[in-house]
């Protein structure tokens, strides 16, 4: 069973790299998200018209041991996001284009749109 999550996180990955279209070089948008600071203060993060197709690591977070949480995708675009730093793990959940948003219990440390 975990072989078949496994496959399918990564032909998922595959689906969405050749879902994008060629002219596309950004999503137009905010995507924002939540995380605590080093004085355990929640601070709300945001990345504007982000890359598409390029696995973008949260960068409030990269250096820490923490996660962000509860993103919103207000993009054009699918955001799929990861638990892990490279965009890597079976770990995924895909927020849809115009207001996606998961709950403070999904957490992500990287984010990649469509």
């Amino acid at each position: 069973m975990r072989r078949r999550s496994a496959f399918l996180a990564v032909a998922s990955v595959f689906a969405l790299f050749f879902t994008i279209p060629a002219t596309a070089s950004a999503a137009e948008g905010e995507f924002t998200y939540r995380y605590y600071d080093e004085h355990e203060e929640i601070q709300i993060g945001t990345l504007v018209d982000p890359p598409s197709g390029e696995c973008i690591e949260i960068p409030e977070i990269a250096d820490w041991d923490v996660d962000a949480f509860r993103p919103r995708n207000d993009t054009d675009s699918t955001a799929v996001v990861f638990t892990d730093d490279d965009c890597a793990s079976e770990s995924f959940f895909s927020l849809r284009p115009n207001g996606g948003r998961g709950s403070d219990r999904l957490l992500l440390r990287s984010v990649l749109f469509s």
